[in-house]
């Protein structure tokens, strides 16, 4: 059973990494480089459809690896698996603390209205984003390791 729960963590952990890697390095620079009101256009409907669905995978991948850290106590896995998720516990908090507010706020914005500081707004949530994808990167090759020390 820990080898099946190490599979699936891998795998959830790995494709949310993908996704907001490509965020990151994709498609927020493609969305930035818009004129602003086909930015403001793409960066709302982005921040609406991430925010349904991004809880979830974070949430997710939390309880994953929490399970896996349970599920080999005392083993070398574990380990890995309990540093995992308290770097993905840090990425939620920091989620919901730092990003969620600011992509509430750019989820209502439109082509005809938006705020003076969008791009300001939008570059500080990128930031911020840029390392929430290094802790969560990190997380991963933690999950990957303790499904290899299995």
């Amino acid at each position: 059973m820990p080898t099946v729960l190490s599979v699936i963590t891998t795998v959830v952990v790995g494709l949310m990494v993908g996704v907001e890697l490509s965020v990151a390095f994709v498609i927020n620079p493609i969305t930035l480089a818009l004129p602003a009101p086909a930015s403001m256009a793409a960066r709302s409907h982005g921040a609406r459809m991430m925010g349904r669905a991004m809880p979830f995978w974070y949430f997710g991948s939390l309880l994953l690896t929490g399970a896996l850290a349970a599920m080999t106590w005392g083993t070398t896995a574990s380990t890995a698996a309990l540093v995992a998720a308290a770097l993905l516990a840090a990425s939620v908090i920091m989620s919901i603390t730092l990003l969620v507010p600011i992509n509430n706020r750019s989820a209502s914005w439109t082509a005809d209205s938006y705020p003076e500081d969008w791009r300001e707004q939008t570059r500080r949530w990128d930031n911020l984003h840029y390392l929430r994808v290094a802790i969560i990167v990190a997380a991963f090759v933690l999950v990957a390791v303790a499904a290899v020390s299995l």
